[in-house]
């Protein structure tokens, strides 16, 4: 079933009128949302100053950004890099002012924040790409009228501009029904993050009140005004010995605190920071040890958490960027270019596991002496563009049987 009636017009923009100003969907192309469950407000900046959030963005947009990408033509003789024209802009600068890298990087974060990064495929009357341009998301508004998908982009001028979804890389983290609207992956954790900004703000005033948790002062009090002086005298020189540490506090006559609120250790804070990581660390399909979670870490997991890396995460996130530029860079009906990312930088391991691998590929044809040496980026050899395999390794009964030797004779014996 198709998300939308095809001969229905949709569209999610400000300009909307029948949308009201508190909708949802305005909120999160602000940057924000209603209160979490914890009473904290959530948005993408305030996300961003909790640790494990900034670190898992910082992660995926970084290990991706720093992955080859190149522009392959299928031919004859196999696949061919490319060596100019796409191959450039995609691997090394994608404009005169943004490199791939830069680009790449600001592409996944909005993706792993909002939810969604739009790209502007700029090009000659005659179909050539020249060069690539980021977008803000929030300043664009995604249309469908009969069928036809279009973004509209108001940068400020007095006409929007209009563009069609084949000038567009579209990459975004997750859809809703309508087929239109990004999830943003922090908006809509918003409990989880709200919890754990939550907890790091009460840590920070607990401190900051020099370790000293909420009281409330009990005696007698003549007049509101005492209670109100008291209260202010309190706090000041409970902030006033922590700057001078002194371990001593004096209180009126007949005056005695009771502290109120939970007990930072009894409220297992600590605990919940850890499950918080967890947590984040599930929002974006990352095994924990990439947000520097070491709690249950050993060398043989971690190392399997490498791999999940690879095949579960980044191999999902590289698939989705490689074939929406794969179509809209050279279209639906092409099967001669493509582009590709090369993963074997994050899975080559130890030197000796590399060399063990590279043996193994040379001596049963899968790659040639160049190729491996390609990889370890050595210069190429004479004797190396053929594939070779090992000369005792032939069908079972095909082995030469070795002929028994024959004994020696003398011809000078002599006869008995």
């Amino acid at each position: 079933m198709a998300f939308w009636n095809r001969n229905k017009a949709e569209k999610r923009s400000f300009e909307n009128p029948d949308t009201a100003i508190s909708n949802e969907n305005i909120l999160k192309m602000f940057g924000m949302d209603a209160l979490s469950s914890a009473g904290v407000p959530v948005t993408i900046n305030n996300a961003m100053g909790v640790p494990a959030v900034m670190a898992a963005v910082q992660f995926l947009s970084g290990t991706i950004a720093g992955l080859p990408l190149n522009v392959f033509e299928k031919t004859v003789d196999g696949r061919q890099k490319m060596q100019s024209g796409l191959q450039n802009i995609l691997h090394d600068a994608i404009n005169e002012e943004t490199t791939s890298f830069d680009w790449r990087k600001y592409l996944m974060e909005r993706v792993l924040t909002g939810g969604r990064s739009i790209t502007y495929i700029e090009k000659t009357k005659t179909g050539k790409i020249t060069n690539l341009f980021s977008i803000d998301p929030s300043k664009v508004a995604i249309e469908r009228t009969d069928n036809k998908k279009t973004y509209v982009y108001s940068n400020g001028s007095a006409k929007p501009i209009t563009y069609k979804a084949s000038e567009i890389i579209d990459i975004n983290f997750a859809l809703e029904s309508d087929g239109l609207t990004s999830i943003s992956p922090i908006l809509n954790s918003k409990d989880a993050i709200g919890l754990m900004i939550a907890v790091t703000s009460y840590g920070a005033k607990f401190f900051n009140n020099g370790g000293v948790p909420p009281f409330v002062v009990t005696g007698k009090f003549e007049t509101g005004n005492a209670l109100k002086r008291a209260s202010q005298d309190l706090s000041k020189a409970i902030k006033e010995a922590s700057i001078e540490k002194n371990l001593a506090l004096t209180l009126p006559m007949n005056h005695d605190i009771k502290p109120i609120g939970a007990d930072p250790e009894k409220s297992q804070m600590v605990e919940a920071k850890r499950f918080q990581i967890e947590e984040i660390a599930r929002i974006y399909s990352l095994p924990p040890v990439f947000l520097q979670d070491l709690t249950h870490g050993t060398f043989s997991n971690t190392e399997q958490q490498d791999l999940h890396l690879v095949k579960h995460t980044i191999r999902r996130w590289i698939t989705q960027i490689e074939q929406e530029l794969n179509l809209k860079l050279f279209g639906r009906d092409n099967n001669q270019t493509y582009v590709e990312f090369n993963v074997d930088g994050l899975l080559r391991g130890d030197f000796s596991s590399r060399m063990a691998g590279y043996a193994t590929g040379i001596q049963n044809a899968i790659l040639k002496p160049n190729e491996a040496r390609a990889a370890e980026n050595r210069p190429s050899d004479t004797m190396g563009d053929d594939l070779l395999i090992q000369g005792a390794t032939v069908p079972l009964g095909s082995q030469q049987m070795a002929e028994e030797p024959t004994q020696p004779t003398n011809e000078n014996t002599e006869d008995e």
